[in-house]
C-alpha cells in the first residue's frame, strides 16, 4: 500500500490511562463505522486497498498514553481530508477519555518529487565523469595497471612476482603496502598481514637477505619485535614518522629504503622508537659504510621495465634491460673477505619477565589489584591505568574484547585465569607493559614490550 499512497494522514492522540496499540486501532475503526457512509467506511477502504494499514506507536507514561497515527492513503485530496477530520471525532480508548489531532498531511507524490529534484542537482554537479585524459594521463594510468596487475601470492600471502625466485625479499605489513612498492617498481615484497607474523614468512627470512620495511607507528615497531624473535632481519627501514608505506609516493618510498640500517644496530636498543630516529630521518652512514652501499643497491633496484635511460642512472652494466626489480642489500654490503664478522642479535629472553630501561617496577597498587581478583577467585578481571587506578572491569571470559574495545590502552591488565597467546598477543600489540595472571598457557612466542607475571610470581618476590 505504501507504493501506491498518495497521502498520508499524521494524527496525534492522548490518552487518561494506559492503553496499547490494539486499543488505539479498535477505537479507529469502531468510533468511525458508519459516521461517512457505506462509501467512506475504513473496513470497506481498506479491503479495497485504499487506505493502507493504521500505524500506531504509542508510550505510557504516569498514567497517560501519548503517540502518532499515521494513515496511508490512496484517495483524492476530498476524501482523504474527509477521512483525517473524521479521526478526530474520536473521545474514548478502550476505558480512557482520549483526544486525536490531525497535525498534517503529507502528500507522498510531492516529497517524492523534491527528492528526485535535490538528487538530480547532486548527479549533474558531480556525476559526470570528465573523460578527456592528455597523452601523458593515459601513458601513466597504462604504466600503473601492469605494475598492480603484477600483485601475487607467496604461501596465501599477497607478494610481488619476484619474492620467490630473489635472493633478497622485503617484508612489508599489508596489501596495500605491497601495491606501493609495485607501483614504485619493486617486486620482491611480502606482506604479514598484520602484526602475527605467519610462518611461511619467519621461514622465508633464514635463507633470504631480508629488509624489513613498516609504517613509521607502534605497529611497525612490534611488527619487528616479532619478525626479530621468529625469524632473522638483515636491514630495517622505516616510513617518515606518522606515516604508513602505503601513504608514500615513489620518492619517498626509494627515500626510506635508501636510509635502511643493519639490524643489529638496533637489537640491543631498549627503546627501538628512538634508535629508529636516524634510519627515518636520512641514510646515516655506519662504521663499515654499509649506508653507502644500500644507496647504491637501492638505485639500482628501482629501475623498472618502463624506466627511460635517464630514470635512473645507477643501473647494472650488466643489464641491458635495466630491470632489475629487487631491492637487494647485495652481498657487497657484507665484508668484502667474504666472512661475516657481524655480531648476531641476542636471544629473546626465555621469560619475559625483565623490565627494560625507564620502566617501573609494578606498583604496590596493582600487586594489590592482582591479590584481590587472582587470589580471592573473583572471575574477574580489571584494566588498570599507570597508577594503579581502575579503567574497567569486567568477567574474566570477556577480558580479551575489554582490551580490544579499550579506547585508550591500559598499562596493566590483571585477569583471574590463564594467560593465552592470543591475549599475550593483543596485549603486546595495544602496548600494554604488564600482564598478571593465574598461570601461563603454552607460548610460541613472548613479545618484548609486555611483562607476564603469576599471583606465584608475586609470592616469590615478596
Amino acid at each position: 500500500m505504501e507504493d501506491t499512497a498518495k497521502y498520508l494522514i499524521h494524527a496525534t492522540i492522548a490518552a487518561d490511562g494506559v492503553v496499547e496499540r490494539s486499543d488505539v486501532v479498535g477505537a479507529v475503526f469502531g468510533q468511525t463505522e458508519g459516521l461517512l457512509g457505506e462509501e467512506l467506511d475504513l473496513r470497506d477502504l481498506q479491503q479495497a486497498s485504499k487506505v493502507g494499514r493504521i500505524d500506531v506507536a504509542i508510550e505510557s507514561e504516569n498514567g497517560q498514553s501519548f503517540g502518532e497515527v499515521t494513515v496511508a492513503s490512496s484517495l483524492d485530496k476530498v476524501e482523504t481530508a474527509i477521512l483525517a477530520a473524521a479521526l478526530e471525532t474520536i473521545t474514548r480508548v478502550g476505558p480512557c477519555r482520549a483526544s486525536v489531532e490531525v497535525t498534517r498531511i503529507e502528500d507522498v507524490r510531492a516529497t517524492k518529487r523534491r527528492e528526485v529534484v535535490d538528487r538530480a542537482k547532486e548527479l549533474l554537479a558531480g556525476g559526470f565523469e570528465e573523460t578527456a585524459l592528455s597523452s601523458d594521463e593515459v601513458l601513466e594510468e597504462v604504466r600503473d595497471a601492469a605494475r598492480v596487475e603484477g600483485i601475487d601470492e607467496y604461501e596465501d600471502l599477497p607478494a610481488g612476482p619476484r619474492v620467490a625466485d630473489s635472493d633478497a625479499v622485503i617484508v612489508v605489513e599489508g596489501r596495500a603496502d605491497v601495491l606501493t612498492l609495485l607501483e614504485a617498481g619493486i617486486k620482491n615484497a611480502v606482506a604479514v598481514e598484520g602484526t602475527n607474523v605467519p610462518d611461511a614468512v619467519a621461514d622465508l627470512t633464514r635463507d633470504r637477505t631480508v629488509t624489513a620495511f613498516l609504517d613509521g607507528d607502534r605497529g611497525g615497531e612490534l611488527i619487528l619485535r616479532e619478525l626479530s624473535q621468529v625469524g632473522e632481519v638483515d636491514y630495517v627501514a622505516f616510513a617518515p614518522a606518522g606515516r604508513s608505506v602505503e601513504d608514500l609516493d615513489r620518492s619517498e618510498v626509494l627515500e626510506a629504503l635508501r636510509g635502511k640500517v643493519p639490524h643489529e644496530t638496533l637489537a640491543d636498543e631498549a627503546d627501538v622508537s628512538e634508535a629508529i630516529e636516524g634510519p627515518r630521518a636520512g641514510s646515516p652512514t655506519t662504521e663499515n659504510g654499509s649506508a653507502t652501499h644500500a644507496d647504491s643497491a637501492i638505485e639500482r633496484g628501482s629501475a623498472t621495465d618502463d624506466s627511460g635511460p635517464n630514470e635512473t642512472e645507477d643501473v647494472d652494466a650488466g643489464d641491458p634491460a635495466g630491470d632489475t626489480d629487487d631491492v637487494r642489500p647485495a652481498d657487497e654490503l657484507k665484508d668484502s673477505s667474504g666472512s661475516d664478522d657481524v655480531d648476531e642479535p641476542d636471544e629473546p629472553n626465555e621469560r619475559n619477565d625483565t623490565t627494560e630501561d625507564g620502566e617501573t617496577e609494578i606498583t604496590d597498587t596493582i600487586e594489590a589489584h592482582a591479590s584481590e581478583i587472582v587470589g580471592g577467585d573473583s572471575g574477574r578481571a580489571r584494566l588498570l591505568d599507570a597508577d594503579g587506578g581502575v579503567v574497567s572491569e569486567v568477567e574474566a571470559a570477556d577480558a580479551f574484547d575489554a582490551l580490544e574495545d579499550a579506547d585508550d590502552a591500559p598499562h596493566a591488565l590483571v585477569v583471574d585465569g590463564e594467560i593465552s597467546q592470543r591475549l599475550l598477543d593483543l596485549a603486546a600489540q595495544r602496548g600494554v607493559s604488564q600482564l598478571l595472571g593465574r598461570s601461563e598457557g603454552s607460548f610460541v612466542k613472548r613479545p618484548v614490550g609486555t611483562r607476564i607475571r603469576t599471583l606465584d610470581d608475586l609470592r616469590i618476590e615478596a
